[in-house]
């Protein structure tokens, strides 16, 4: 069995085992230099929540921060109210799903737009926000560094907030890649719209597939860790090239009784409320021999 006590937690979960032990050591067998991590954002490096509240994604960030008016938050309570309860609905298909996330976003993202949100406050906002990375984020984070493993944060959020977190965290190392949406500001600073094409919940396919130069790049690393707070976030490594293996990790962070079977039977390792990154780093140190 793998030296990986970690796996022993009591917030894991797993459907097979064996099959995870196999993907691990054929891992190790290649070499962490084959290895590159995928990871959505929101709810997986970030915290779900802490002490028993909510923490806020980057969407949240700007949503409660003092740049919106609250009539815009009102409004954007109302699209939240309207459309996470679908999200999250396991009776629902993707392909019911996905239409209806797009309007979210959309509409979303066009609320904000009327805000005239100024660039030069963004990093205040981010630092007066509870935003919050899970327990064990800087080690995550500087170990991917020191081996040189790249780490592409793939993120249905805000590119501009997501990357002021990590930049105030102090690792957002040049390993670092993010694919998110970003922000286009007007020559005075101002937010005038998105670039882009729309990233949101259920089509990182595309956006992996948008983005072939990227995974082209790391073709001799067809080695890849999975990490993910939805069903959505299993589709980030469909850009791969010559995949070879795949371990997927998802954190489980709300509904818990009505969506684990589809967690055990999607992800290879399930982490079950778990607010911290213990499991992963331990893999990770695993893998590239700190074991």
């Amino acid at each position: 069995m793998l030296k990986i006590p970690e796996l022993s937690n009591p917030s894991v979960c797993m459907r097979d085992p064996q099959r995870v032990q196999d993907i691990l050591q054929s891992m190790v067998k290649a070499g962490s230099n084959t290895v590159q991590v995928i990871s959505d954002f929101d709810m997986t490096l970030t915290r779900f929540a802490h002490n028993g509240k909510r923490c806020p994604t980057c969407h949240n960030i700007l949503d409660d921060s003092k740049l919106i008016s609250s009539d815009c938050r009102q409004k954007l309570k109302e699209l939240l109210n309207t459309y996470y309860p679908i999200e999250i609905d396991s009776s629902r298909s993707v392909e019911e799903k996905l239409p209806l996330m797009v309007e979210w976003w959309t509409k979303a993202h066009e609320i904000l737009v009327e805000q005239k949100i100024r660039k030069d406050l963004l990093a205040g906002v981010v630092r007066e926000s509870d935003a919050m990375l899970r327990e064990g984020y800087q080690l995550l984070f500087d170990h991917l560094h020191e081996h040189s493993i790249p780490l592409l944060i793939f993120s249905a959020g805000i590119g501009d907030i997501l990357e002021e977190v990590i930049r105030q965290a102090g690792v957002f190392h040049p390993n670092v890649k993010v694919f998110s949406n970003y922000m286009d500001f007007d020559e005075s600073g101002v937010l005038k719209a998105f670039k882009g094409e729309l990233i949101h919940i259920y089509n990182k396919r595309e956006g992996a597939l948008l983005n072939t130069g990227h995974f082209q790049e790391l073709r001799t690393r067809p080695n890849v860790l999975l990490l993910g707070d939805s069903l959505g976030d299993l589709t980030m490594a469909d850009g791969v090239q010559d995949m070879e293996n795949i371990l997927k990790i998802g954190f489980l962070n709300d509904k818990v009784e009505d969506r684990k079977q589809s967690y055990l039977d999607s992800y290879d390792i399930v982490l079950i409320k778990d607010e911290t990154l213990e499991v992963p780093n331990a893999i990770l140190l695993y893998l590239t021999g700190n074991k």
